[in-house]
This record gives structure tokens, sequence and C-alpha cells, in this order.
């Protein structure tokens, strides 16, 4: 049995949401991190460097030195990302969540609670396209990983679309979430896209997944609402 239940936001869960969201991101610095110093881009690239700083300077050390600087600089530009992206959600949709998700037609905004404390988050909007419902901030405390909570949130999204007829569900999701891909897949979602959210996330060979999965229509559901205006994309959720 759950050890754990699915219910609306509530004001009071304000700060501990936006605090869990951004732990919850920064938790994919040192991923992406990996992710791009695997890169035969990333690789190439400090050869070239040891090789011309050894040519110019005629040592080792130097060489060594610029590869640490390069690396260093490296992370600096990940965690950027990262930071940067979390300093916007928080100053947008996160700033208000009942105005963004609660007051706003066919959106919603719900928590995952045990023991009394709030472990995991998961929003809903009307996304571009019609017809379609986008899920976002999925969002689950580190410990609680593992017994569910996530396949919960998804699914009470997939039931809110459901039940209000819309014909497809929508998300992103970044190319180091891989638990969460297979998370997404189990639950019936292709991956239908893939981009960089940035310049910066393209220097980084940064890639964004965009995931969706269509919906039969519910039995007496009311017409979906029309698509929201396109927003710029941005990195995961």
């Amino acid at each position: 049995m759950a050890q754990f239940r699915i219910r609306q936001y509530r004001d009071e869960d304000y700060e501990v949401v936006r605090t869990l969201f951004a732990h919850g991101m920064l938790e994919h610095v040192p991923a992406v991190y990996h992710h791009f110093l695997r890169s035969w881009q990333a690789q190439l690239g400090l050869l070239v460097l040891v090789a011309v700083v050894r040519a110019a300077a005629g040592g080792w050390v130097p060489a060594l030195g610029a590869a640490a600087l390069a690396l260093l600089g490296a992370w600096l530009l990940v965690r950027s990302l990262a930071a940067t992206y979390v300093q916007d959600a928080l100053g947008t949709d996160l700033r208000d969540i009942r105005a963004a998700y609660l007051r706003a037609p066919g959106s919603g905004f719900w928590v995952a609670e045990a023991g009394g404390a709030v472990v995991g988050t998961v929003a809903a909007v009307p996304a571009p396209e019609p017809a379609a419902l986008e899920l976002k901030r999925m969002s689950v405390r580190r410990e609680q990983r593992g017994r569910g909570v996530a396949r919960a949130l998804a699914r009470e999204v997939l039931g809110f679309a459901r039940a209000r007829g819309y014909g497809a569900v929508v998300l992103e999701t970044s190319v180091v979430q891989v638990a969460a891909q297979r998370l997404y897949e189990g639950q019936g979602f292709r991956k239908v896209g893939a981009f960089s959210p940035s310049l910066l996330g393209r220097l980084l060979y940064f890639q964004v997944f965009r995931y969706r999965c269509e919906l039969p229509a519910a039995p007496g559901a009311p017409p979906a609402p029309p698509g929201r205006p396109a927003a710029p994309p941005g990195p995961a959720q």
C-alpha cells in the first residue's frame, strides 16, 4: 500500500514546493557536466587545447593547467545553465502558483504528501497545440524516489486530462534524466522531438526531449480548451 497521497496544491505548500523544484533541478548539474565531457567534441577540444598549450609553452605543467581551467569553465557554464532555468521558473509560474495553475482554466497543480510533508509535485497547463495538456514541474524528493510517487503524479495528470477532454498530454525532459524518460515511456508517452534550449545548451551538447501521450476520448468528457500561446522552449521539467 502506498505510503503517500496525491492532493491539490495549497497556499501553505508554497515555500516547500519552490525549494523542492529548485533542489531537484540543480541535482542534474553533475549529470549534465558528465554528459558534456563524454561528447567527442569536448574530448577532442580538450586534447587540442593541451597539445597547443604544450607546444607553445614547452611543457606539460601549463598544458595540464589550461586543461584544468577549461574543465572548471565547463562546470561553471553547466551550473549557469541550470541556475538560469531555476531562477526563470521561480520568477514566472512558480512565483504565483495559484494564479498560474489553479485559477487558469484547464490547469492544475498537485503535490504528493507523505508523513505530513510534501515529497513531490506536478503541474499541468494547456499546451500550445490544440486539445493537448502539458505536464510540468514534476519533482520528487530524493529519499522518496523508487516508491511510485512520480508514477502516481503522472497518472494524476493523465486522469485530469482525460476527464476534461484533452486528446493528448505532452511534456519535456532532458537527455540526462534517464529515469524520468523510462517513467514516462512506461505511462504511454513516446518521444516526438529533441532540441537545445539555448545557445549555451548547444555549446554544452545538452538536449531536451519532447514526449507525447495520445489519450482516448472519455465518454461524456467536455471539449478540451484551446491551446495556449506558444512560449520560448526551456530546459527540462
